[in-house]
């Protein structure tokens, strides 16, 4: 057990929880809590937005997906997932954050009703389970490593939740942006380093790249067939579309200082997710130039502990300690954001329809207390899915609010004639058809992705749900107009 990297993380854990202290002195009400008052500058929510991606399957989950299939298998994440942000700034932030909301689920109220709003909003609480879990997952495995085993996972999952937890409940929003800001300049210097560091033990970047060129990882496109284009389209579709109505995604874009500043914030922190997910990637193939075979058969069996054993086995200790403390950064940014979103989501969007009437100074308490109680769940979560990879975990969650809660969003935003009716059909008809898809239900998802065919039926189920009464209006007029008795 290396004694003094485990001081330095510990150092570094208690230095972030003292700023989300200080953010917290800062919190008033329920605005400063859930959207930092709508007052951060571009640099900050180009931060934020970067670090609620960068979590734990970049570090760890991308990379190994990326040595196993080559680009073509990370089609998810980090490209649709880095282009959802970038359709959010062009499409959705200045167009949501004029309605001056507090979440997403406020959106579906304002435009079909309660009925929609709460379906859409336990949509959406419920795909952050997967997510966070995948946060809490990685931060056991994280201390596990750190302590050679002394610390079991389970332990490690409660330390490290413990550690987000406290200054999110204490500073909100407020402090997930200071700390974000701070721990995305950790990530991207910590990890820049050893980058340059592996090429160097692999050889040179010359030797790495040759590498990827050898086993011909560059191959994006899927095979030219039915099954597997749909497949592809599936995959990409899944984090581009279904992350966009996302409360974090949102608090992000409502933080801003005003509607350019959120556009723009989107925009470049979702090219620069894209853009600095490589170098996890580049990091992963350096590990498989020097430790060969035994770095493939941890991507291909054990791939979340490929980067780490790498670290920990051929780096001196001041990388080990850059690496560690980027990917908590990593780890804490993303966990931060998912733990406090769902719970602005209950709160706002749930608990008030069944409580009218709450002061200020109740929600805010509320908040503070579902977060709690939300980080416990997920904490139950986790524990009860260890050993599902990360990656899948986190691809997962964003199926439900793609086939339940996109079509509402992009139809309420943008065609007139979307009604409560076409909402509620289309809703029912994405979920309906999404779970007819499972493999506990049908085969029919060994041939077509089922969230592409949830999607699909909600598309569907909006217009048939949204014209069907305007056109059986419309003919009963006609036959009325022809039935009336002509002078």
């Amino acid at each position: 057990m290396n004694t003094t990297l485990i001081v330095f993380v510990v150092l570094y854990l208690l230095g972030t929880l003292a700023i989300g202290v200080w953010a917290g002195t800062r919190v008033k009400n329920t605005s400063d809590f859930a959207v930092a008052g709508r007052s951060l500058p571009l640099i900050m929510v180009i931060t934020t937005t970067f670090a609620t991606w960068f979590g734990a399957e970049t570090v760890m989950g991308i990379p190994a997906k990326f040595v196993q299939g080559g680009l073509n298998a990370i089609i998810e994440d980090p490209f649709g997932a880095g282009l959802c942000l970038v359709l959010v700034g062009a499409f959705f932030a200045a167009k949501l954050y004029q309605k001056n909301l507090l979440t997403i689920g406020d959106f579906y109220r304002q435009r079909y009703g309660k009925g929609v709003e709460i379906f859409c909003s336990l949509a959406i609480i419920l795909s952050y389970l997967g997510w966070v879990a995948a946060q809490v997952t990685a931060l056991g495995l994280v201390f596990n490593i750190l302590t050679n085993g002394a610390m079991s996972p389970q332990t490690g999952m409660i330390v490290g939740l413990l550690a987000v937890l406290i200054y999110v409940v204490i500073g909100g929003f407020l402090a997930v942006a200071w700390t974000d800001f701070i721990q995305m300049i950790v990530l991207v210097i910590g990890l820049s380093v050893i980058a340059v560091f592996s090429a160097d033990l692999a050889g040179g970047a010359g030797v790495v790249l040759n590498l990827a060129a050898s086993k011909d990882l560059g191959k994006f496109l899927p095979e030219p067939s039915f099954t597997q284009i749909a497949m592809f389209l599936g995959a990409a579709l899944t984090m581009m579309l279904g992350s966009i109505p996302q409360q974090d995604v949102f608090q992000r874009v409502m933080s801003a200082k005003d509607a350019k500043t959120a556009q723009r914030g989107a925009i470049i922190g979702g090219f620069s997710y894209i853009a600095f997910a490589f170098v996890p990637m580049f990091i992963v193939l350096a590990a498989v130039a020097v430790m060969g075979d035994k770095a493939l058969d941890l991507a291909q069996n054990d791939y979340q502990r490929v980067l780490p054993t790498f670290i920990m086995g051929h780096m001196p200790l001041l990388m080990q300690i850059l690496f560690f403390g980027a990917l908590l950064s990593a780890i804490k940014s993303t966990s931060s954001a998912t733990l406090l979103a769902p719970t602005t989501s209950f709160v706002e969007n749930i608990l008030k329809q069944i409580r009218p009437g709450m002061s200020d100074r109740q929600q805010l308490v509320a908040m503070r207390v579902t977060l709690v109680i939300f980080a416990a769940c997920v904490l139950a979560y986790s524990i009860a899915l260890q050993g599902t990879p990360i990656y899948e975990m986190v691809s997962a969650a964003y199926q439900v609010t793609l086939v339940a809660a996109f079509v509402p969003l992009v139809f309420g935003l943008y065609w007139s004639r979307a009604t409560t009716q076409g909402a509620i059909f289309s809703i029912f008809a994405g979920i309906a058809v999404w779970v007819a898809y499972f493999p506990q239900v049908t085969t029919w998802g060994e041939f077509f992705p089922g969230q592409l065919a949830g999607l699909i039926a909600a598309l569907i189920g909006m217009l048939v749900g949204s014209l069907m009464p305007q056109i059986l209006t419309n003919r009963h007029e006609h036959v009325s107009h022809h039935l009336q008795p002509h002078p």
